[in-house]
């Protein structure tokens, strides 16, 4: 007999807040940060799309995060363990620093060998790899180019290089743990060594959809009995001195261009979208727990997870298949899963990028097989794409509204692309089963489906 999943814990980074409490009264406020891009970056490349959505500035002691930490790990890392650590407190843990290392935790009460880490990253520490690889070059250039100018070049010659050598941003050094900082399973390791987790720890990088798939399967983890508790979500940080990884963004046609008027220009499911904003990063972790092991200890339940799917398109590895045949056989797999039915579903947190053809079908597939009446909304209309950490912080978002009956409106949405209902006005809503999906470059489909609880 399958056990049942809740949810007793979560945390949260994000543009528009850190911590949940914050996050989610700027989400219900349609909060939504979008500011130009770093000026230094317009010196690489010619960019199409001109805005992002930042990070606000981070006080690394307020995520519980040491100085030595802070040397040792990539931000993505940085990110998944103040969240996790937010995550412990809100389902009612005791952390206690072990007494070997302050900057270790062991938790109080609980079988650590029970306890399994899955957390989802699209790119792991790129951050790392190039700040450091930008180092390695620089070194190298500047020996050249100063045995160049010391030997032939004249005066006006070695302004000009040095001008080439302050193009190459760089860190004061070659990180010396560049191995342990980009590799991809160092957020889910660093969170598990913060925390003294043994049980199974478990990366899952599929791009888009990695923080719903680390999610589901961490569901299916304590279902079927092999953890009592699951510290699952995602994270990310997609950011550079040279703008690298945004313009890798920008040069594939996916983010978004028309930047006129920049608090309207991420518009997921209108017909004047253009593309996705470009969200520099963040991190959501949720801790799911078997109900009983829950109401054992007291634990205040957020919402229940009842059903998990993933397929592949096998098509192409930027867009979604035409027609969404493996989308729609994704949904109902979840559906049976969580022994639903279509017209049981009152809200969908979409996958809602806002580039043309994705939402296009994303609409599409939500009409042939839910019909109009099926609540949409798109929390990347607030934060952007966040890439490996967007379908966890939008599972959070489904659990709070199903936790508050509400949830924020889908920013931006002035003209549908169809005839759906939209969430276009806050208000009260009766809403018992939600749905959070993502899509994945590459052709990855992935759904969680969540009850109220009660």
């Amino acid at each position: 007999m399958n056990r049942r999943v809740v949810i007793t814990g979560a945390g949260v980074v994000s543009s528009i807040g850190i911590g949940v409490d914050e996050f989610w009264r700027h989400c219900l406020q349609a909060k939504s940060v979008v500011v130009p891009i770093p000026e230094n970056w317009k010196r690489y490349a010619d960019l199409h799309s001109q805005i992002w959505s930042p990070l606000p500035d981070i006080n690394p002691d307020s995520l519980g995060v040491t100085r030595t930490e802070r040397l040792q790990l990539d931000p993505g890392s940085v990110l998944a363990i103040g969240a996790a650590r937010e995550a412990f407190e809100r389902a009612g843990f005791n952390l206690v620093p072990d007494a070997a290392s302050s900057r270790v935790f062991s938790i109080v009460g609980v079988d650590a060998s029970r306890i399994g880490l899955y957390l989802g990253t699209g790119i792991g520490g790129v951050h790392t790899l190039l700040h450091s690889h930008t180092h390695h070059l620089y070194q190298r250039a500047r020996a050249t180019l100063k045995a160049y100018a010391e030997t032939r070049a004249p005066t006006q010659d070695r302004e000009m290089l040095d001008g080439v050598l302050a193009l190459m941003a760089h860190g004061p050094r070659y990180h010396p743990f560049q191995v342990s900082m980009l590799m991809s399973n160092a957020s889910s390791a660093a969170v598990a060594i913060k925390f003294s987790i043994t049980g199974p720890n478990v990366t899952y990088c599929v791009a888009c959809a990695s923080g719903t798939v680390a999610i589901g399967n961490a569901y299916r983890a304590v279902r079927d009995g092999r953890v009592d508790i699951a510290i699952s979500g995602g994270c990310e940080h997609l950011d550079d001195e040279h703008g690298s990884i945004f313009r890798s963004y920008d040069i594939a046609g996916t983010l978004v261009r028309d930047c006129a008027d920049p608090e309207a220009a991420n518009r997921p499911f209108d017909e004047k979208r253009s593309g996705f904003l470009f969200s520099q990063g963040g991190a959501a972790v949720l801790v799911l727990e078997e109900l009983e092991h829950a109401r054992r200890r007291g634990a205040t339940i957020m919402a229940e997870v009842t059903g998990f799917a993933e397929t592949f398109d096998a098509h192409s590895m930027m867009s979604l298949a035409p027609g969404g045949e493996q989308i729609e056989r994704m949904l109902r797999a979840a559906l049976a899963d969580a022994g639903v039915g279509v017209h049981e579903v009152d809200y969908i947190n979409a996958h809602g990028t806002g580039t043309k053809n994705n939402d296009e079908t994303e609409a599409e597939i939500i009409g042939r097989v839910f019909g109009k009446s099926v609540r949409v909304n798109s929390t990347k209309s607030l934060l952007g794409h966040t890439i490996g950490a967007s379908g966890a912080i939008e599972i959070l978002v489904t659990a709070l509204s199903l936790r508050d009956q509400t949830t924020h409106i889908c920013r931006n949405l002035d003209a549908p692309l169809r005839d759906l209902n939209f969430v276009r006005a806050a208000g009260q809503f009766d809403l018992r089963v939600g749905l959070s999906q993502s899509f994945a470059f590459g052709g990855h489909n992935a759904a969680v489906v969540l009850r109220r609880f009660s």
